[in-house]
Parts: C-alpha cells; sequence; structure tokens
C-alpha cells in the first residue's frame, strides 16, 4: 500500500503530509478542508488517511486502499 497521509495541525492552520515527509503537501484553514484534499491523495494511492488531533494525538484513520477485509480500529 502507499504512504499514508496525515491530516496534521501546522500553526494556526492544518496540513496534509505524506509519511515520512518533513515537508507538507498542503496546508488548510480547516481540519475539514486539509481532510478533504487528504481523502482526495488517498483515493488515488489506494493508501490510509490518519487524522490528528490539535495537540498532535492520532484521533482517527480512515483507509483507501483495496484490501475488502480491512483490519477493525477501534475508534476512541
Amino acid at each position: 500500500m502507499a504512504k499514508s497521509q496525515h491530516v496534521v495541525p501546522y500553526g494556526t492552520d492544518w496540513a496534509v503530509r505524506g509519511a515520512g515527509n518533513s515537508r507538507v503537501t498542503s496546508v488548510h484553514d480547516t481540519q475539514s478542508e486539509a481532510y478533504d484534499a487528504a481523502r482526495q491523495i488517498a483515493i488515488n494511492n489506494q493508501s490510509e488517511i490518519v487524522t490528528h488531533r490539535p495537540d498532535g494525538r492520532i484521533r482517527d484513520k480512515d483507509s483507501f486502499g483495496r484490501d475488502p477485509f480491512p483490519p477493525q480500529d477501534r475508534k476512541r
């Protein structure tokens, strides 16, 4: 599977960053806008989105891969 896309806090904005990248892919005013941008990348690359909270902790994960039976993570 391709690298995950992370929706992360970026100063007062939100950014999309590929897993392992030091630079962000795009910067957005809201977390929702950043998620929408990450979603398009994840769909195109059949990868996962990892959404972070403002304090940096992971909030949620969504998979857009081909696995018909992906592992089920418990939502917190």
